[in-house]
């Protein structure tokens, strides 16, 4: 997408959303930065992604932005977000002066979201790698169903499986497996069960954790608030009505407007 086009779809999104909240100016705004710039792979469900959180920004009285662009990520700019959805980014996709706009944004106690390929993002960054637990992209096994544990139902993003009696979520996605385990250094929300991953592929190693297999966790560091889950490779798993639960949780938490 050219710079052209990203500044028509931040202005389409955020002026369409910014409309249908004037109806509800009692209830305390989000402004949520979306950022979908990759370098590496491309996910086909990121257009996906995109509409499922300006429908929640719709639903939930959001101010949605959605941009490609990291030229934005200076401190005038993200000074008027709360939050920003690191939407299926791959590979080195900011430079350092915009890397360090992030760090002071998000250590003036603002939220991080990543979302499924946001693991596969910044390899070289060590201060996204501490945010992130450690937890960079390593394999995965071939898409398909398998079953995610539900531990900690205490979080905003696990309400929904509270309320619904899930202890246990069975779906499709692909299903991440990561360099380092997170679960030292943040809190884990949701594990896959490995023994229900049916075709490993070819390198079980790169591709399972041993057993112990986090897939959503938060962390509060060095000032903020980071919330990822590894769900949302499939464009269908946008439609999943949990899953948009979850988000919504990650995303109210991280802007720091639910505990």
């Amino acid at each position: 997408m050219n710079r052209f086009l990203a500044i028509v779809l931040i202005f389409t999104m955020t002026i369409s959303v910014g409309l249908a909240q004037k109806k509800n100016d009692d209830v305390e705004k989000i402004n949520v930065l979306v950022f979908t710039k990759t370098e590496g792979f491309r996910h086909q469900s990121i257009s996906n992604g995109v509409k499922c959180m300006w429908e929640l920004g719709l639903k939930h009285h959001w101010n949605v932005t959605a941009t490609e662009d990291a030229s934005l990520f200076n401190n005038e700019f993200l000074s008027g977000y709360d939050v920003v959805v690191w939407l299926n980014t791959t590979q080195d996709v900011l430079n350092e002066e915009q890397q360090e706009a992030f760090i002071k944004f998000y250590r003036g106690g603002k939220g991080y979201v990543g979302i499924h390929a946001a693991a596969d993002t910044e390899y070289d960054w060590e201060w996204y790698g501490k945010m992130m637990g450690g937890a960079w992209f390593k394999g995965h096994p071939p898409t398909q169903e398998a079953t995610l544990v539900i531990e900690d139902t205490n979080h905003p993003s696990m309400k929904v499986f509270e309320e619904k009696d899930i202890e246990r979520w069975t779906v499709i996605d692909e299903w991440y497996a990561h360099k380092a385990n997170p679960r030292p250094h943040v809190n884990v929300l949701m594990s896959l069960d490995e023994s229900t991953v049916k075709n490993v592929g070819k390198n079980k190693d790169r591709n399972l954790m041993g057993g112990d297999h986090p897939m959503a966790w938060y962390n509060e560091f060095d000032g903020g608030r980071s919330f990822y889950t590894n769900r949302g490779h499939t464009p269908e798993s946008f439609d999943d009505p949990e899953l948009r639960a979850h988000f919504v949780g990650g995303i109210e938490w991280a802007a720091g407007k639910i505990k």
